[in-house]
């Protein structure tokens, strides 16, 4: 019986010895041996693994004749066939043997094999081996073999490249893995391939599934595989999946370089291999970018570039180092920023393959592209570059700059959808930064008006030594209104303040400022710190009042602020404090052990009518005082006390130096994103030298008066301060001679050598003295004009026993 060449069929007779009596056509064509070389032999001579009895007994028997039996191709090779056996018979019933059909596995009907054949899928099938059994002619093209050339051959001679990862960055196994896998397990597999067939210049996305193929017993015997090409869906899911992906990941800050670095990063590698972007030096500065009629045609476009990101790590550029880059007259960027439309770039016309992109599709067509797009250009394929789109970014009908998209690592092509990503991406990264540069100004302006109100350094003065760390909130919070200050005071004395004005922004600024100069001017006056908190809150109630908004206005009232007011004096070693709902400060001395601060605080600024309570005490020299706002201490996850505990710590840290302890605790406690600015001052105590105070207690007695100036004179020349006798005698001879004419004993004289010299006299009267013009024959009224003619400052504090009058000489 002679086989077909779609389905060749072996027949074969087998007597009851089990030797081949007759041999077809088909057999030579599916096993390759003649009938002479068989005719004659035992046919067990034909199977793989012949059973030791000889051909069995049993075909034929039993319902199903069929059976599956790899048989030996005369080459050497392996055929899986299916055998089916019929017993053979006489006319008296005698057995005569076996008539036995062959046919290679897997074989049907030459009408379904052909339908197989011309399936538009690519159908395979293979041993369990991965061995090629069987493709079709669209799997024939996927893979660039014909199936003459792949039979036999294990699936990594022929396709090696699917032994790799098809997607790294996902996990994802090797084909080839998959394939095994579902051999060795029997579980059907379902999977997306994307390959680059062989002489294609374009990826395909492939829909695969994947199943074993069992024998009548169940047994796998083979694996097959069929897909289909989903390019053009596939990839137009990962257009959505990378606008998806910008929508979350770009504007996430107000930082106009944080803003770029995010569009660079967005489409690489899922669109792009290479983008950077160009933006104007005016809108990194928050400013205003230029008009359409500063550009001047033939003239060089200048840009910095804010963010760079490659697909090759070591080509990115780090965010926040923009750099500079010009643009020639006619190139496509230049010609981008004068006409505002995008430009496409190829290397070579994809066209002239018969595909665009990835497939054929709508977007393939030449005619879906805009006027003028694409424009071939083989010299971006000298810099190494597959494609290139380059668009204006554009928001508000201002042009911010340009961002491009370039292909390198790929051989497709850009295609009309790929524009149009192209353009969503920028248009929504061009309103993220222009929203970051409008923040950028706002917040810059609210900063430097911050920043222009707080000390620029630290006063000139011997009590403390100091230093200090002013931090606004992170990216995306506006500016607050925590400040400090360092106010030198009368005897060598200073105040150390810090305060806080609930809110952001510019109202939280200038609020910041009038806190700070109404400070400043009640320190003057040498009020001791609960009166001095006393008067601040009074004036915080008129300014409340006062500012009320009118029509659409922000209220600018200081509500809500705090404030905490220190008094060191360096002669005592005593610190006298008061707070208006502020933290209190924190004291260490010298030997690390923590000074407790006894004291209540006082209600907020603002809100009148409840007094406010100083408590003194007395330090070691060199005590660490540590004066801070809320913004340092506050954590969503901590909370306060556990915070104050943790800077507590942290100041215990044995830095010589108190810039470098700020930088410390600046960096330990404070996240990297901030929610609030924080403030913090840290001073260390200095006790003056008994040597350099000198004190006498004066009679009420004209009398006197010589005696003191002798006394001062003395004790000025004792100090080598020579030069500062004269005026010394004189400011000593006045203020005496007030006191015991028109103040309450007792009198005492006071000289404190400090960076000035001090002269200080004290009486038990309330009475504070004024300067006033004496007319030309009145006898008296010229003393404290005298005094403040002589010296570089004078004034009068009150104290709970009196007044005392003081003056200054700056010492040389």
């Amino acid at each position: 019986m002679a086989g077909t060449r779609d389905a060749p069929t072996a027949a074969v007779v087998v007597d009851p010895d089990g030797v081949v009596s007759g041999w077809s056509e088909g057999g030579r064509l599916l096993l390759g041996w003649t009938a002479e070389d068989t005719v004659g032999r035992p046919v067990a001579d034909l199977l793989v693994d012949p059973p030791p009895d000889g051909f069995p007994e049993d075909y034929g028997a039993g319902p199903d004749p069929t059976g599956f039996i790899p048989l030996r191709h005369r080459d050497g090779s392996t055929v899986d066939a299916v055998v089916t056996a019929h017993p053979l018979s006489g006319p008296d019933g005698r057995a005569l043997g076996h008539v036995v059909t062959i046919q290679r596995w897997g074989r049907r009907p030459v009408i379904a094999d052909r339908a197989f054949e011309q399936c538009p899928f690519a159908l395979g099938a293979y041993d369990p081996e991965l061995r090629f059994l069987w493709i079709n002619a669209s799997s024939a093209r996927v893979i660039a073999h014909s199936e003459e050339q792949v039979l036999g051959k294990k699936y990594r001679e022929v396709l090696p490249e699917f032994d790799r990862e098809l997607f790294p960055e996902r996990d994802d196994k090797p084909y080839t893995d998959t394939l095994a896998e579902v051999a060795r397990t029997g579980e059907p597999a379902r999977l997306i391939t994307v390959f680059r067939p062989l002489g294609s210049n374009y990826a395909n996305a492939w829909a695969t599934s994947i199943w074993p193929v069992r024998d009548a017993e169940g047994r796998v015997r083979a694996v097959a595989n069929w897909g289909f090409d989903m390019s053009a869906e596939y990839w137009a899911r990962q257009r959505l999946l990378i606008l998806n992906e910008a929508s979350g990941g770009i504007g996430r800050t107000l930082d106009v370089t944080g803003t770029a670095q995010e569009l660079a990063m967005t489409p690489v590698p899922g669109f792009a291999d290479l983008v950077s972007v160009d933006l104007f030096d005016e809108v990194l500065h928050g400013e205003e970018p230029p008009s359409a009629s500063a550009f001047i045609p033939g003239e060089t476009i200048r840009l910095s570039r804010a963010a760079q990101h490659s697909a090759k790590e070591d080509t990115g550029r780090a965010p926040g180092l923009p750099m500079p880059v010009s643009h020639p007259p006619g190139s496509v960027a230049a010609r981008c920023v004068a006409t505002g439309r995008p430009t496409v770039e190829l290397a070579a016309d994809p066209g002239e393959g018969g595909e665009w992109a990835f497939g054929p599709g709508l977007a393939s067509d030449p005619a879906h592209w805009p006027p003028g797009n694409p424009l071939i250009d083989g010299s971006i394929a000298a810099d190494g570059l597959t494609g290139r789109i380059t668009m204006p970014l554009r928001a508000r009908g201002a042009l911010l700059g340009i961002v491009a998209f370039s292909r390198t690592d790929r051989p497709e092509a850009f295609t009309a959808d790929d524009l149009i990503l192209a353009e969503e991406l920028t248009a929504k990264a061009a309103v993220a930064i222009d929203n970051a540069r409008r923040y950028s100004r706002e917040r810059t302006t609210a900063l430097t008006l911050q920043r222009s109100l707080l000390p620029q350094g630290p006063p000139k003065q011997e009590a403390v030594e100091v230093a200090s760390r002013y931090l606004p909130g992170g990216t995306g919070v506006e500016v607050g209104g925590d400040w400090f200050d360092v106010i030198p005071l009368s005897g060598a004395r200073v105040a150390l303040v810090v305060g806080d004005v609930v809110g952001h922004g510019l109202h939280a600024s200038a609020s910041m400022g009038r806190l700070r100069t109404a400070v400043r001017t009640l320190a003057d006056v040498d009020l001791p710190p609960d009166e001095l908190l006393t008067h601040l809150d009074d004036l915080v109630l008129h300014l409340a009042s006062d500012l009320q908004p009118a029509g659409h206005f922000q209220q600018t009232g200081e509500s809500g602020a705090t404030c905490l007011y220190t008094v060191y004096d360096p002669v005592s070693r005593r610190v006298t404090l008061a707070s208006a709902g502020h933290p209190l400060p924190l004291i260490i001395s010298a030997d690390g052990t923590r000074t407790p601060v006894r004291a209540q605080p006082g209600p907020p600024l603002g809100i009148g009518g409840l007094p406010f309570e100083a408590t003194e005490l007395e330090l070691p020299e060199g005590s660490l005082l540590a004066l801070y706002t809320d913004g340092l201490v506050q954590s969503r996850k901590r909370d306060v006390d556990q915070r104050i505990a943790e800077l507590q710590r942290i100041l215990n840290h044995s830095a010589t130096s108190l810039e470098a302890l700020c930088d410390t605790v600046m960096d330990a406690m404070l996240p990297e994103r901030r929610t609030d600015d924080a403030a913090l001052l840290l001073a260390r105590t200095h006790a003056l030298d008994p040597q350099h105070i000198a004190d006498w207690d004066i009679e009420p007695d004209p009398a006197q008066v010589p005696h003191a100036r002798k006394f001062a004179v003395d004790q000025v020349d004792a100090w080598g301060l020579e030069e500062a006798a004269f005026v010394t005698e004189l400011v000593v001879s006045e203020l005496v001679t007030n006191a015991i004419r028109y103040g309450e004993p007792p009198i005492r004289l006071r000289l404190i050598r400090d960076t000035s010299l001090i002269c200080e006299v004290s009486d038990a009267s309330n009475t504070a003295p004024h300067l006033r013009r004496a007319r030309a024959f009145d006898e008296g009224g010229r003393g404290l004009l005298l005094v403040a003619q002589l010296t570089q400052g004078w004034g009068t504090r009150h104290t709970t026993s009196g007044k005392t009058i003081w003056c200054a000489q700056t010492l040389p």
